[in-house]
């Protein structure tokens, strides 16, 4: 009679790998962090990708700005983070980080989630993020489009790929794929790359791994993360 499963590696109890290669993801991680309410904003959910069932949120200011009326919504792509193991759109902090960005550049946010590890390993999460630009030419192209993406509001000339940590790696990954101008996703074009505090680990440190360990985001939590994006790869060949 074969042991119960046990648990290989546990990133503070958010996500759990298995012996038997299941996974365990918290969906109570108890944000501290209050969801904005801006008026001048609004949003939606939408699917982006029916066969990997996975959503986006679009943020839209309700109007123009006032000192530039003439001026159409230029474009963020946000990419959330979470060590590629967590975190979606929907999280507090993403989501008012959204707000802000469309409050505060006057602009059309598109916020997807993407396929997380170690059930889905990498690429998968980049894949996404590529899918999602495609979603918008999509949208632009066709007659039958959402109305937020081609009502005549949006500049599609004008997208900038956003990424939070891990989300800042994806960013990295499509600007490598991408590149400037973007020409095969036209009329979409991106025009630039923020990357913001991307998350990358390798075997060897890098200088900001090296310095004063961060109280949430430590050295051995960061570890985990990465350790989790190998070791699901073992599992699956047992």
């Amino acid at each position: 009679m074969g042991s119960l499963p046990h648990v290989v590696e546990d990133c503070g109890g958010i996500v759990q790998l298995f012996s038997d290669g299941t996974i365990y993801r918290s969906n109570d991680i108890g944000f501290p962090v209050p969801i904005i309410t801006d008026q001048s904003i609004v949003f939606k959910d939408c699917l982006f990708d029916k066969t990997n069932d996975l959503h986006l949120r679009l943020y839209k200011p309700t109007s123009m700005s006032p000192s530039s009326p003439a001026k159409k919504f230029s474009v963020i792509l946000f990419l959330h983070g979470g060590g590629f193991c967590v975190g979606t759109r929907a999280w507090p902090n993403f989501h008012n980080c959204c707000l802000k960005l469309a409050s505060g550049l006057n602009a059309l946010v598109v916020a997807p989630d993407y396929r997380l590890a170690p059930e889905h390993r990498l690429p998968a999460a980049m894949e996404d993020g590529f899918s999602a630009l495609q979603w918008l030419q999509a949208q632009v192209s066709s007659d039958e489009g959402d109305a937020w993406v081609n009502g005549g509001e949006v500049d599609c000339d004008q997208v900038f790929v956003m990424g939070d940590s891990s989300g800042g790696n994806i960013a990295h990954h499509l600007a490598v794929r991408v590149g400037a101008g973007s020409t095969g996703l036209a009329p979409v074009r991106v025009r630039g790359y923020i990357l913001m505090a991307p998350f990358f680990g390798g075997v060897a440190r890098t200088k900001s791994e090296e310095g004063p360990s961060e109280q949430l985001l430590s050295l051995e939590i960061l570890d985990r993360y990465v350790n989790l994006l190998h070791l699901i790869s073992l599992f699956r060949h047992i």
